[in-house]
């Protein structure tokens, strides 16, 4: 029997990186205690002081009180092991790397140690969730909850269903984006899902124009702010996501969907010469060390 949302109590977050950490964050000020885990030496404790510097700015602004900044903070515990961050857990959200070898290993640990009522989650923004699943003797506890950057701030949360889900995950895993403050939507596991399917279709229409001299990345961008109301645009959203990033799933949308996803091959040129966005501090813009645009 899969736990109920508002009945869960420890969490097990894997990856304190950029979607990691605001994962962690949200469910520790939603009252959960929080274990953050990452594979590289120190990872998880930089993650967890992430989140301070997030709930600081959040008392600055006077969104959160000093006290429930400390009592959220407290709820998140850095972890060094990954069998210690997942005995026990009553649900398990995964951030690590798009590797599907990768997530299906950590899958496979988390389908042995965490509670067997536990929800298990991947944030994946495009890879298969039914093949994650099937890593886990019980595939049908295994769900998508794909997050968007900020996590603190974005309010959607794809929950991605495959073909062997029990209804009762979807149902958690809805339940449990709401008690985050976020609002959910059920998509099926299909290539992309929904959001990063469009998305990418959009950021990759964008590099096109940039390659044929069309229009200046800022132009692109200030197009869609200003025209459509997008609050970001494609090209620099492309930047805080990673070009890698966006080239990786590109790539994988290409082969799943066909050649109207193929990669531009000045993504391709500028990932090959190291420029991933504002993570190197160059992509379609350049980025100073504090992480603000010139």
């Amino acid at each position: 029997m899969i736990i109920s949302a508002p009945d869960i109590q420890t969490m097990a977050v894997l990856g304190a990186g950029t979607m990691g950490h605001g994962i962690a964050q949200v469910a520790a000020v939603a009252g959960i205690s929080v274990r953050l885990y990452d594979a590289l030496a120190g990872g998880a404790a930089a993650g967890r002081a992430r989140i301070g510097k997030n709930c600081d700015k959040a008392v600055e602004l006077g969104k959160m009180t000093a006290a429930d900044r400390d009592a959220a903070l407290a709820r998140v515990t850095a972890v060094d092991e990954l069998d210690a961050a997942l005995r026990g857990a009553d649900a398990v959200i995964e951030a690590i790397p798009e590797v599907l070898a990768l997530k299906r290993e950590v899958f496979a640990a988390a389908g042995e140690l965490a509670a067997p009522h536990a929800l298990l989650a991947t944030n994946t923004s495009s890879l298969p969730v039914g093949e994650i699943a099937a890593a886990v003797a019980q595939p049908g506890r295994v769900i998508g909850m794909h997050f968007f950057n900020p996590v603190h701030l974005m309010k959607l949360v794809e929950v991605v269903r495959h073909g062997a889900s029990d209804p009762a995950a979807v149902a958690c895993a809805t339940a449990l984006a709401e008690r985050f403050g976020k609002t959910p939507i059920v998509v099926a596991d299909s290539p992309g899902f929904a959001s990063s399917r469009l998305g990418i279709a959009l950021g990759l229409e964008a590099i096109r124009m940039v390659e044929q001299n069309v229009a200046s990345p800022a132009d692109i961008d200030t197009a869609m702010k200003l025209g459509y109301g997008h609050p970001m645009g494609p090209l620099e959203l492309t930047d805080l996501v990673g070009l890698d990033v966006r080239l990786s799933i590109a790539t994988y949308l290409a082969e799943a969907l066909g050649e109207r996803f193929e990669p531009p091959q000045l993504l391709r040129d500028l990932v090959e010469r190291g420029k991933l966005g504002k993570k190197s501090g160059e992509g379609f813009y350049t980025w100073s060390a504090d992480g603000k645009r010139r």
